[in-house]
């Protein structure tokens, strides 16, 4: 992880080359962890499966869990779409995802 300009920015280190953890959503965007004073910026699948593992610890919250599972399972491109913009939904539902207009299409 780096930090960036006030972001924290994760940086994938797997090597793996056609992992579905790869795949990269429609644009990367920022969020907020709870407790945490600067924004993370989610830049592929990866990104967003760290930062969803982050958050469940944190909150203890079931729906995150869930979302938790069901990035695991993630195994098709329409699955990790479907999955991320479930993301963003909750994010913005806590008021977590700090540019809402461009983040959500």
């Amino acid at each position: 992880m780096l930090v960036r300009d006030n972001v924290f920015i994760m940086t994938d280190c797997k090597s793996k080359a056609n992992d579905m953890s790869d795949a990269r959503p429609e644009g990367e965007f920022d969020a907020n962890l709870p407790n945490l004073a600067w924004p993370v910026r989610i830049s592929s699948f990866f990104d967003a499966q760290v930062f969803v593992r982050r958050w469940a610890i944190r909150d203890k919250d079931p729906a995150v869990r869930v979302l938790l599972r069901r990035m695991e399972k993630a195994n098709s491109s329409q699955a990790v779409a479907s999955a991320i913009k479930e993301l963003k939904r909750e994010l913005a539902v806590r008021g977590l995802l700090p540019d809402m207009q461009s983040s959500l299409r």
